[in-house]
């Protein structure tokens, strides 16, 4: 008689392991076949006491409230080898000491290294300083242009707690995830400031001469202006990331805009970079609570762009009203080409860092002379409204160091390269970048890791104008040419 419990039992382990087996061979189909891509996004509050001082301006009042509240805005990657971060803060512009003490925090915390690391102002003119060593904030950036070793103030030290903070929540939210990159375009809210202009009187500068160009020409006469001295870059480019189910993650954006302002006297604010990423937010719906939405703007080339139209009749706008016009504006083109975006499971990253020896401006000794002319109690009537302030800096740069070293830094994320450079850079040098860049998509991020002032090309040296003069522009007028040189050879490198 045959065994039917035996029988049963068997015929039981058999339906078992083809079940088993059939769970198996659809888990290895499902598993990656290699390094799993992962990301991860973080804000944090940068917000500070009130009392800090506004810089951004020739005055700088203290803070009386606050507006909207700053924070640091971190991205996260990670491709199962290699590990980035970026992280952008609103505030005018964190000098090298403060970026490096993040950095330090960041890698006793996290293990990643100063070239895994961007840290970048997004550049609102409406945020507490970060400038000077013993935070006061009323001084200059004169970061890598002093000697002695770093002390940081209390909000300074804060800055730089606070961004390691936003770093590590951004790694412990890490996920596996996919990530795509678009562009867009938003051309009518850029304009360039510097024009040349008829009156003689308009291009006066502070050393006693006349330049070519007027920053910011005044607009109750039209017939003033001639032509703008350079171009516009209207173009938008964003890395996006999205968990592996489609849920928006992250966005990093790149627009080669300056602030928009417009905020009332004593107010904090993060500027329409500000209102880009609560706008992106509600836009992409991203309100999970396990990992909520970030959207992220980086300040591109526009050390030479605005938001003034001054060929147009300007109409009065409430405060706040333009700064959200624009990043409405702005959040709505990324929000239209992020429909066509095609995420991936993988990318390749890469990321370097390097310093590039460059030679300070130096004053002549006419200069010199006539900084301490005008700085003396005899002197006579003002050449120029600013004319104190600048033979300040003349005599702080002769007494400076003959060089400086400023870190540049290549990212490579899949077919997307990033520039990251700690200057504020012209339109017309980001634009070179972009059409030079050895790989389909590239961006350049300005007043990264540090901030040394402007950064003219050599033809825009020649015409003069604000950006270009001495304290406000501190290294040489090559210095586009070789830091352009140098990203281009690190991507070249990478890819």
């Amino acid at each position: 008689m045959p065994n039917l419990t035996l029988n049963r039992l068997t015929g039981r382990n058999v339906i078992r392991g083809c079940w088993l087996a059939l769970v198996a061979t659809a888990w290895l189909a499902a598993a990656p076949a290699g390094p799993v891509f992962r990301a991860g996004a973080d804000r944090t509050d940068v917000t500070p006491e009130l009392g800090v001082v506004i810089v951004g301006n020739f005055v700088t009042p203290a803070s009386t409230h606050v507006h909207d509240p700053l924070y640091a805005r971190t991205l996260v990657l990670d491709d199962g080898t290699t590990r980035v971060a970026f992280v952008l803060v609103d505030n005018v512009g964190l000098p090298r000491f403060v970026c490096d003490a993040a950095k330090q925090l960041i890698r006793e915390k996290t293990g990643l290294g100063p070239a895994q690391v961007l840290i970048a102002s997004t550049h609102t003119h409406s945020a507490g300083s970060a400038r000077d060593r013993v935070g006061g904030g009323t001084d200059e950036i004169r970061d890598g242009f002093e000697g002695g070793a770093p002390v940081l103030g209390p909000y300074q030290q804060f800055l730089a707690t606070r961004i390691a903070d936003s770093v590590r929540n951004a790694i412990q939210r890490l996920e596996p995830a996919k990530i795509g990159w678009g562009a867009g375009s938003e051309p009518t809210q850029v304009f360039n400031r510097r024009w040349h202009v008829k009156s003689e009187e308009l291009r006066r500068n502070p050393f006693g001469g006349t330049d070519a160009v007027r920053m910011n020409p005044p607009t109750a006469n039209k017939d003033e202006l001639v032509k703008p001295a350079g171009p516009t870059d209207p173009e938008i480019v964003f890395l996006s990331v999205q968990a592996l189910n489609g849920r928006p993650l992250a966005v990093l954006a790149n627009y080669s805009l300056h602030y928009v302002g417009g905020t009332m006297a004593g107010a904090i604010s993060a500027d329409y970079f500000g209102v880009f990423a609560e706008r992106l937010r509600e836009l992409l719906g991203g309100d999970a609570a396990a990992a909520p939405f970030v959207g992220i703007m980086s300040n591109g080339t526009s050390g030479d762009v605005n938001n003034i139209d001054f060929r147009g009749r300007g109409t009065p706008a409430a405060p706040y009203e333009k700064m959200r016009r624009v990043g409405n504006a702005v959040a709505a083109e990324v929000y239209r080409a992020y429909q066509g975006v095609v995420h991936v499971p993988w990318v390749k990253l890469e990321a370097r860092l390097e310093e590039v020896r460059l030679a300070t401006r130096r004053p002549s000794a006419e200069q010199i002379a006539y900084a301490e002319a005008r700085l003396a109690p005899t002197a006579g009537k003002a050449w120029h409204p600013n004319e104190k302030l600048y033979s300040r800096h003349v005599l702080r740069a002769a007494a400076g160091p003959a060089e400086v070293n400023v870190p540049v830094q290549a990212i490579r994320v899949g077919e997307v390269g990033v520039a990251a450079l700690p200057i504020e850079t012209f339109a017309e040098i980001g634009l070179e970048l972009k059409a030079k860049a050895p790989l389909k998509k590239a961006f350049t991020i300005s007043i990264a890791n540090g901030a040394y002032g402007y950064m003219p090309t050599p033809a825009q040296h020649q015409l003069g104008g604000y950006e270009s003069w001495l304290g406000t522009n501190r290294v040489e007028p090559e210095a586009s040419v070789k830091l352009t040189a140098r990203l281009l050879a690190m991507w070249e490198e990478m890819k």
